[in-house]
């Protein structure tokens, strides 16, 4: 069971190209600035079973996927095992936004677990002094847009490179 406050269907400001974004309840950052302020409480999302938001996501072919919140590494579990399930039925691209950073994820194993699963992590609190609307995909400039895998493989962080010129 995951606490969900919303699942949006073909998003495009989440990642890139069409996505279905599974916003998280619950957040133990609390950044001021936050976008989404009603998410930092777990008791605000709805309880819901991971083959019902499975479905959801494979209702639509075409789309990728895009965890936000709240925090999804709030709930590892639960969204380690829905990573693992779209994996394993999709090949669909994962994004994961988290306040965490990826340093920070990977000594804990309830969150380092999840990480096998996404392909780009978007880490780091937002904060509001380095608010820049020029980036892509992030809402302050000391958050990172990580390639997950790579970064796993190689034991050190590689960047994911957008660029929009390539872009779907």
């Amino acid at each position: 069971m995951i606490a969900i406050l919303d699942i949006l269907e073909d998003t495009t400001v989440d990642g890139p190209g069409f996505r279905t974004a599974i916003y998280a309840a619950g957040c133990p950052n609390g950044c001021p600035g936050c976008h989404n302020p009603e998410s930092w409480d777990i008791n605000r999302g709805e309880w819901m079973q991971t083959d019902d938001i499975l479905k959801r996501v494979l209702a639509d072919p075409f789309a990728d996927v895009t965890f936000s919140g709240g925090d999804p590494m709030y709930q590892p579990e639960g969204f380690a095992e829905l990573a693992h399930a779209i994996k394993e039925k999709s090949g669909k691209n994962i994004w994961c936004y988290t306040g965490y950073t990826f340093e920070k994820l990977l000594k804990n194993p309830r969150q380092a677990r999840l990480l096998n699963y996404i392909d780009v992590l978007v880490d780091g609190k937002f904060k509001q002094e380095l608010r820049d609307e020029a980036l892509y995909f992030r809402g302050s400039s000391n958050q990172r847009l990580i390639d997950v895998q790579a970064s796993l493989k190689s034991n050190e962080v590689v960047a994911y490179v957008y660029n929009p010129m390539l872009a779907d």
